[in-house]
């Protein structure tokens, strides 16, 4: 319940003090007081309202003491005179007046007054709650980097007194392809998290589902944003079958694909479809192509893997990075064979961006095995161990292994 209302609070806390940093110390204090009390006093009727109180409480009572301390009651009171503070367990929250004003958030940092890159970051860590070593991992940036660019952006944004809301409709193109990728992002370090002990994190793929739906009511005709909520529906319909009773990985072709969600699928299609007749194609329509190819395979023989290849193909037009090439190489490999997805995957293996990406050595590692090239493969898979891989990677890196060496 924490993870999933920190976005709300910290959003809330934010528009009501304009400053970011102190919104997210606020919703930390607040955590913790829950975890504190909660378990001793029980859980309050609502938990999500009780903690954006408590964290818009707790930033109130630091602007005061701060601003008793510089001698400047005037400017307190212009923040702090018309808020009271929260009753213990306050009046329940509008949910969609909490999504605006967390969505609001995203788009206030990705203001154009910080770098595309940075803009998702901090909007990774702030918003969205994804700690600092996660955005660093879904960023593949180093995570000290990565630190000191979100100290930086979070100064930036407070002394800019950049607004943390909404932007008006003029504002609004310029800054939604990063909001896009933050909510691709989202959903996926919950579909396949960077570390831990589960492959997926329920809640944030519930997240980044919600903020896309709000996103798609808002701008009901960019097909973009609907061709990011057809993506998110399509692959997460998968997630029931993905792990076993032990949460270990099952790999695409060994899903019992009667555990997809059906409902999902087909919410998923119509929205492409929609998205599809604007006849403005972009990088999230096609992966939304890639999915209900996936989707609307009856069994895993049935997979149209040359088209899947083709819309690769096509998406590197339009997102030219190392991670598209290598996900083309695996659609190339099933099409056309192993050789030929080897080829495209050794040409991107050693890209700096790569070198410590966990999927890259797992698909390497299973093209080799595939061409009985036993001894590379075992070599790739032992080096995706040095890597750090999630658990359920690391136990079926580990059964690999024994396939291969028995």
């Amino acid at each position: 319940m924490l993870r999933s209302s920190w976005g709300a609070a910290v959003a809330h806390v934010a528009r009501v003090v304009g400053d970011l940093g102190l919104a997210e110390d606020a919703v930390q204090e607040a955590c913790a007081v829950a975890v504190e009390r909660w378990p001793r006093d029980g859980v309050p009727a609502d938990p999500r309202a009780w903690l954006v109180g408590t964290a818009r409480h707790k930033a109130i009572d630091r602007l005061r003491r701060e601003s008793r301390r510089a001698g400047k009651e005037e400017a307190a009171a212009r923040w702090t005179g018309t808020i009271p503070a929260p009753p213990d367990d306050p009046a329940p929250l509008d949910p969609a007046g909490l999504d605006d004003e967390e969505l609001g958030l995203v788009f206030g940092c990705c203001h154009p007054a910080l770098a595309p890159e940075v803009r998702v970051a901090l909007a990774l860590r702030s918003v969205c709650g994804l700690t600092t070593a996660e955005v660093a991992a879904r960023l593949l940036v180093a995570e000290p980097a990565m630190a000191k660019r979100l100290t930086r952006a979070r100064a930036k944004l407070r002394d800019a007194a950049v607004p943390l809301r909404l932007p008006g409709p003029d504002d609004l193109p310029d800054r939604l392809p990063s909001v896009l990728r933050v909510l691709y992002l989202v959903f996926t370090e919950g579909h396949h998290a960077s570390s831990g002990d589960a492959l997926v994190r329920p809640e944030l793929c519930d997240d980044a589902i919600r903020l896309t739906r709000s996103l798609v009511r808002r701008l009901p005709g960019e097909p973009e944003a609907g061709g990011l909520l057809a993506l998110l529906l399509l692959t997460d319909a998968r997630r029931a079958a993905r792990t076993d009773a032990a949460g270990d990985v099952v790999l695409l072709e060994d899903q019992d694909r009667r555990l997809w969600d059906r409902d999902e699928i087909a919410e998923g299609d119509a929205v492409l479809e929609r998205a599809l007749r604007a006849n403005r194609p972009g990088s999230y329509q096609l992966q939304a192509a890639i999915a209900s190819c996936h989707a609307d395979a009856g069994s895993a023989a049935d997979t149209d893997w040359r088209q899947i290849a083709l819309l690769y193909g096509e998406l590197v037009r339009y997102e030219p990075t190392p991670v598209v090439e290598a996900n083309r190489a695996v659609a190339v490999a099933m099409a056309e064979g192993p050789a030929a997805g080897l080829v495209i995957l050794d040409a991107v293996a050693h890209h700096p961006q790569l070198a410590g990406w966990v999927p890259l050595q797992l698909a390497r590692a299973d093209l080799l095995a595939r061409l009985d090239r036993t001894a590379d493969a075992v070599a790739a898979y032992e080096h995706a161990l040095t890597l750090g891989p999630t658990a359920p990677e690391r136990r079926l890196i580990a059964r690999r292994l024994g396939e291969l060496r028995g």
